[in-house]
Formats: C-alpha cells, sequence, structure tokens
C-alpha cells in the first residue's frame, strides 16, 4: 500500500511560549519564522515539548490555528492531538483537520494504559473520523504504555496511519519495527541521540527537540545521510551530542525553553508543574551554547 509521507528530514517539536501566563503568539511568530528562515522541514506543535498537557481547549486550538495560518504552506504543519480520552482526542483532531494541518500526532492513551486491542481500536477510531494523515508516538517514558507490534499490526493495512514518532529510545525495538513495518509506516526518531542511527533503519526523519536551538544544523544532518553523505551525517550526529544529551538533562522542555530563552526567542516561563531549571543545567546550557 502506498501511503502518504508527511515530511522528510527534520521537524522541530515546537515549544509554546509564554508571557504573564498566557501564549505569546508574538514570541510564537518569531518562533516559527526562525525556524523556516533556517530551513526546517516540518513544524510540530502542541506536542509534549509545547507543554500541551497545560495548555487549555482555547489555547491548544488557538495554538494550532495560528501555526497554520503563519507557515501558509511554506512546509507540514503537523498538530498534536492525542489524548487518554479517544472521544477528546477526535475532537481536538477534528479542529486540528478544519484549521489546515497536514498531519496528526496521536500519543499513546497514558494513565488508562489501554491493552494493545484498546490501543488498536483508539487509533482506528480517530483516523476513521479524521482526514489528515496520522503519526502514532510511542514513548513509554512519559506514558507507561508500549505501542508495540500486535498494536501496529491491526493498523497496517490503515491508509492515514502512515507513520510512528519512535521515542523509546531502544533501538533494537526500532530495528524491529523497521523490519516488519516498513512498507506500513514511516518510521521517526523521537530521540536526537539516535537520529541517525534510526536513520540507518530506514527512517525517514527526526522529530526533534534540540532543531528549537539549531534547525538548520538538525536539518543538514538528516540531509545528509538522505544524500549519501552517512559519514557526514555521522558525523554531525556526534557533534551535537552534547548540546542533545544536555536539552534532556531535566524533564523537557525545561532545558530547551531555557535555551530558547538565552537566544532571545522567547521568555523562559513555564507552567507548573513544570519549572525553571536547576544552576547547573543552566550554566550548562549556557556554556554549550557559546560553542555554536
Amino acid at each position: 500500500m502506498n501511503k502518504t509521507c508527511i515530511f522528510e528530514g527534520a521537524a522541530t517539536a515546537l515549544i509554546t511560549p509564554f508571557s504573564g501566563g498566557k501564549v505569546d503568539f508574538d514570541a510564537f511568530e518569531r518562533l516559527i519564522e526562525f525556524q523556516i528562515e533556517n530551513g526546517i522541514d516540518a513544524l510540530v506543535v502542541t506536542g509534549t515539548t509545547g507543554e500541551a498537557p497545560t495548555l487549555t481547549d482555547t489555547e491548544h486550538r488557538a495554538c494550532i490555528s495560528f501555526a497554520v495560518r503563519q507557515v501558509a504552506g511554506r512546509v507540514p504543519v503537523i498538530a498534536g492531538t492525542g489524548s487518554n480520552d479517544t472521544a477528546h482526542a477526535i475532537e481536538t483532531s477534528k479542529h486540528a483537520c478544519r484549521a489546515g494541518c497536514d498531519g496528526l500526532l496521536l500519543v499513546t492513551p497514558y494513565y488508562n494504559r489501554a491493552t494493545p486491542r484498546g490501543l488498536a481500536e483508539s487509533y482506528r477510531r480517530i483516523a476513521d473520523e479524521t482526514d489528515r494523515p496520522i503519526l502514532l508516538y510511542n514513548v513509554p517514558s512519559r506514558t507507561g504504555v508500549w505501542l508495540g507490534a500486535e498494536a501496529l499490526r491491526p493498523l497496517a493495512d490503515h491508509a492515514r496511519i502512515v507513520g510512528i514518532k519512535e521515542a523509546s529510545g531502544d533501538l533494537g525495538f526500532a530495528a524491529r519495527l523497521a523490519a516488519e513495518f516498513s512498507e506500513s509506516f514511516s518510521l521517526y526518531s523521537g530521540n536526537d541521540d539516535v537520529t541517525v542511527p534510526l536513520l540507518s533503519l530506514g527512517g525517514k526523519g527526526v522529530i526533534s527537540v534540540l532543531s528549537n536551538i539549531l534547525p538548520r544544523e538538525v536539518a543538514a544532518m538528516c540531509r545528509k545521510y538522505r544524500e549519501g553523505d552517512q559519514k557526514g551525517a555521522a558525523a554531525d550526529q556526534l557533534s551535537l551530542l552534547p548540546l542533545a544529551d544536555a536539552l534532556f538533562s531535566e524533564v523537557n522542555p525545561i532545558p530547551v525553553k531555557c535555551a530558547a530563552a538565552m537566544l532571545g526567542l522567547c521568555r523562559e516561563e513555564y507552567r507548573l508543574p513544570l519549572c525553571p531549571p536547576s544552576d547547573e543545567t543552566r550554566k550548562r546550557l549556557a556554556a554549550l551554547l557559546e560553542k555554536t
């Protein structure tokens, strides 16, 4: 089955800027333009890095609509619309489709921890009631749920379920996904420290936190690999590793929002339970950013 590939290369899992407790749409515009000017291949909004769990429904929808309007078709916009309530995910996904997004990113339902059958039925229901290509999102460290082959097999033939953001960090698992599902799903890295290894397994790209700070460099690394310069891409992966590691030294998106604020891209403002990073993390980030 030929399925849509939403993007190849690097997509930024974009932070959501706040000011005075509200979404800062002026900063959001700057962030989007910074990404596009620096050659990013796609943008993901209202995801984990966008602090979606603390966005109200109104804010969530407004962020998606704003991003679609601001991007104006220059790169694909993928909206994070997953939930542990399938009905809520359907309504949020329908809004994202009406707003004009190019794809949906659906995290595994968290806390209530569905069985593989429940996962498959939930994803199929959302896909049946929406009209955009869908990426599934495996991030068990966040959700307590592993999106494995048992849940994926019933979805392999669905025309709108086109890819997987694989963020377990287990390259052996990623290899098994690639071996069984390469004809059914595009595979994307959800971890900046293993982007090139995942590309070597046939992956299409990365949904990156690091590219909030270095969009040009992350996009170039992916492009090198696609164009046959595997050695150059591997060298880039290793050179970017210290900053990628620092961005996950505390819970994402705490460090990346701090780094973005250091670069003047947004205010360093979070919503509880997220809070500012430690002085040690702040110093580490500042030292690394000086070298970029």
